[in-house]
Order: C-alpha cells, then sequence, then structure tokens
C-alpha cells in the first residue's frame, strides 16, 4: 500500500472521526455553565482602564 493510500484512508475514518469528537468537545466547553462570566470578563479587557 502506498503512503499517501494508506494516510487518505486513516484521514478518512479516523481523522473525521477525531475532528467531529473535537467539534462536541469544544460545543459542550463553549456551553458549560460558568463560561458566560468567563466570556463577559474577556470581552471587556479593552474597555478596562490600567
Amino acid at each position: 500500500m502506498e503512503t499517501y493510500t494508506a494516510m487518505r484512508h486513516f484521514a478518512d475514518s479516523w481523522g473525521l472521526l477525531g475532528m467531529a469528537l473535537f467539534f462536541v468537545f469544544v460545543v459542550l466547553f463553549t456551553f458549560r455553565p460558568g463560561a458566560g462570566k468567563m466570556a463577559k470578563d474577556a470581552a471587556s479587557i479593552p474597555l478596562k482602564e490600567d
């Protein structure tokens, strides 16, 4: 089996699964309890005076 074919097969199967799991993790991390306060704090950083 050629290297390209092996890498293509891996990307089509496990790579897609890995990206899907990463996407689910990011969505769950974003909408977890307490994330809203952290997001508001981060959004107000440019407006804070030193």
